[in-house]
């Protein structure tokens, strides 16, 4: 066991032997950490946190109460082997969140990155890889194997089936299930989820060049008409519009690898 001397553990904690804590971490009442946990430095588990597993927290990372992170996969082909789960820096936890560490099969590594927010009773499965300042509303849900890049927003209650990719500054809408991959800057919404538009807000939220974001709302229409085939649109798009990076980055998320297909426009 390591634990900086400036750490600050309720005497109700459980601190087990070999668990690492870090310079001004603050362990409150009744939390439970196990033997493969590292803590960055200034990491906060206010009460009755559980953190379990081959699992490191990144500095200045804050878990509400009844969180349990790093717990063995949802996943019957698990067999107990060594795991893990990476939280990065500045992540907001909130209650009931649940995190799990990955499988040999995806990799090994389930894998958060930096300020996120992640509301009451999130889920996130095994083997998912999270970007950073991703937001996960009320009772959001990752299945395994997701891939959710950076500043997408998930609704509340909304769920994403495994081995689907959310596009950099995607916005799920509350309820939809999504079981498609999401183009970066997509908006969907829907019981089962359709592509609805471009997330404005967000690309105007961070100051996007205005110019980039008109000449991205007329690619929306070239790359989802309904004419020819997607790939040939996607090639189409790719000569026409060499210079705008959003439209760069949503051509190099289609061209990728990826097992879902993508998801389209109502109708």
């Amino acid at each position: 066991m390591s634990i900086d001397p400036t750490a600050e553990i309720h005497p109700s904690a459980v601190i087990d032997e070999g668990a690492v804590i870090g310079a001004g971490c603050k362990i409150g009442a009744f939390c439970a950490v196990g033997p493969d946990v590292r803590l960055g430095e200034r990491v906060t588990l206010l009460s009755h946190v559980a953190v379990a597993g081959k699992t490191s927290i990144g500095d200045e990372t804050t878990i509400w109460p009844f969180a349990s992170i790093g717990q063995v996969p949802q996943d019957l082909k698990y067999r107990g082997e060594p795991t893990e789960l990476v939280v990065g820096a500045r992540n907001h936890i909130r209650e009931h969140t649940t995190m799990s560490t990955g499988t040999v099969g995806g990799g090994g590594i389930t894998r958060v990155g930096d300020g996120n927010l992640f509301m009451m009773s999130t889920h996130v499965a095994h083997d998912c890889i999270i970007g950073n300042n991703v937001i996960m509303a009320n009772n959001a849900t990752l299945a395994g194997h997701c891939v959710v890049e950076d500043f997408v927003v998930m609704g509340g209650l909304s769920a994403v089936h495994q081995h689907v990719r959310l596009g950099r500054g995607a916005m799920i809408g509350g309820l939809a299930g999504v079981v498609a991959d999401v183009i970066p800057y997509g908006s969907v919404a829907g019981e089962r989820a359709h592509l609805m538009g471009l997330n404005l807000v967000g690309l105007k939220r961070r100051a996007t060049d205005r110019a980039q974001i008109n000449e991205l709302r007329g690619v929306f229409g070239e790359l989802f008409s309904k004419e020819g085939t997607l790939q040939t649109r996607v090639e189409a798009v790719a000569q026409k519009h060499p210079d705008n990076p959003l439209i760069a980055e949503i051509i190099a998320f289609m061209t990728g690898e990826t097992s879902r297909s993508f998801t389209q426009p109502p109708g």
